[in-house]
């Protein structure tokens, strides 16, 4: 991640030039439309006001050109533009003067083309007979007839326009008028190369005004780079501003933030289960290691010549069972942890607490003594359950109330009530009760309140940790309720149908 962060301020691949060199890029080849279109545009824009001039100009052609263009057996001469037969001098012949890169032509309804300027340096282009035909045809038909571009025999390219010599409902031959182009396109590429400096100096501009800009829209990230940076495993408490003013790095912060917060908690897990593990390996050792010492003491007793002995052999020998019987019953519980510890499958069936709770009476009578013991079930309710793990339930904690009671004066109460869609199971004590301080850690394996009375009673302080287990196991939840001098209760949920 830090690796990751970190590229994005380098100079080369970073965010910042992408960004800018994409934008430059995109700003580029808006310019390149935008030229060409311009391009396109102006010549096009060019060349009809040139045809409109042109067009405009054949319109002044005076008569006497027409009759003598038409005339098959006139011959034309250049001089000044006059046409034979016209005298400039005339008042009744009016000279007709052409541009020096001008062409002028006849073309009559054959499609047959006679250049009137003859001698002049720009010689008019030639369409083909079919084509002139055509012309005339849409001029018969009262339809506008478009300009042309056409390349002369002398190698210049010429716009042409027409007009019809005669009536126009039956014209007898067209007057050619054409232009070279050489002009135009001159001034098309002045216009370009004006609009590409125009823009080279915009493309510069732009990216001296988009810089400032680019570094502060990128500030929010160069920040959260340098926190990236200074964050490790040991230091998670660092969060990212989740109101920088842009909603991608914000979303982006709160992503960091949440993954920060899940990383804090997966140490924090981490170190809390090594600390349980310690515990528990330490406190399993202990509990192990204490049978394992009596009984190995014993056997040394009778190495030494207590076997010959029947009364010393026979205390002996009910000494190791009763240790044997003890590490076996925490190892049962290790285990049975270790099973519910992993996703545990539990044999769930339709079952009556209550009913449950009757069958074990006479067991719980047997343990409590002479202690006080009441039963208060509500019948009628039913729970998914394993009902071998739920009674392991009801002896745990009874037993548990047995052990902190008084033997003659202690009272203890099962209830078993419906509230809500939960069964509830309450076993309740008049012991001493539990202090504050140890009500957190009660379900904990190995935890004991007083290590010498449950070491007294065999208990090895993974009763209520089973509990606890059984009762996640089966969707419910276990607390417990506890004034010192007044007694505890123990209070299980279950999910009710």
């Amino acid at each position: 991640m830090k690796k990751l962060m970190a590229g994005l301020s380098t100079r080369s691949g970073s965010l910042r030039a992408q960004l800018l060199s994409r934008s430059l890029l995109v700003l580029a080849v808006l310019l390149v439309l935008i030229g060409s279109l311009q391009y396109v545009l102006m010549k096009n824009v060019m060349y009809r006001s040139q045809a409109d001039a042109m067009a405009a100009q054949l319109r002044s052609v005076p008569r006497e050109v027409w009759d003598a263009a038409s005339s098959m057996g006139d011959r034309h001469r250049p001089d000044r533009g006059t046409v034979k037969g016209m005298s400039p001098g005339d008042p009744e012949n009016r000279p007709f003067f052409f541009l020096p890169d001008m062409s002028f032509a006849f073309i009559d309804p054959e499609g047959s083309l006679t250049d009137i300027r003859e001698g002049s340096d720009n010689l008019p282009p030639q369409l083909a007979a079919d084509e002139y035909r055509s012309i005339l045809g849409a001029i018969k038909e009262r339809k506008p007839v478009d300009y042309r571009i056409m390349d002369s025999t002398d190698g210049t390219t010429q716009l042409m326009v027409f007009r019809p010599v005669g009536n126009q409902a039956n014209p007898h031959g067209l007057l050619q008028m054409g232009i070279d182009t050489a002009p135009l396109h001159d001034v098309i590429l002045r216009q370009l190369t004006t609009f590409t400096a125009l823009a080279l100096l915009a493309l510069a501009g732009g990216l001296l005004l988009y810089l400032p800009l680019l570094n502060k829209s990128l500030a929010p990230l160069n920040a959260m780079v340098k926190a990236v940076q200074r964050t490790d495993a040991g230091n998670l408490d660092e969060r990212f501003s989740v109101k920088q003013g842009q909603s991608e790095i914000d979303r982006l912060a709160e992503s960091f933030n949440g993954m920060l917060e899940r990383l804090d908690n997966s140490f924090q897990a981490e170190r809390e289960s090594k600390e349980l593990m310690r515990r528990f390996i330490a406190d399993a050792s202990h509990e192990l290691r204490t049978p394992l010492t009596s009984i190995h003491g014993f056997l040394e007793v009778l190495l030494r010549g207590a076997a010959g002995r029947p009364e010393q052999l026979e205390a002996a020998l009910r000494s190791m069972h009763g240790e044997s019987t003890r590490m076996k019953r925490l190892i049962e519980d290790l285990l049975l942890l270790a099973k519910l510890d992993r996703a545990p499958e539990l044999q769930l069936q339709e079952a009556s607490p209550d009913k449950l709770v009757i069958e074990m009476e006479p067991h719980l009578r047997m343990l409590a003594g002479e202690r006080l013991v009441s039963l208060q079930l509500e019948d009628g309710m039913r729970c998914l359950c394993e009902p071998d793990k739920l009674k392991q339930v009801v002896l745990n904690l009874f037993q548990n109330a047995v052990q902190h009671t008084d033997p003659t004066e202690g009272a203890i109460e099962v209830g078993l009530n419906l509230q809500g869609q939960k069964a509830v199971l309450t076993i309740s004590d008049n012991g001493p009760g539990i202090p504050a301080e140890h009500l957190p850690h009660l379900f904990e394996r190995f935890y004991r309140i007083d290590v010498s009375r449950t070491r007294k009673s065999g208990g090895s302080g993974l009763g209520l940790a089973i509990t606890h287990s059984i009762v996640e196991a089966h969707g419910g939840t276990i607390a417990v309720i506890s004034q010192p001098g007044k007694g505890s209760a123990f209070r299980v949920e279950l999910p009710a149908l």
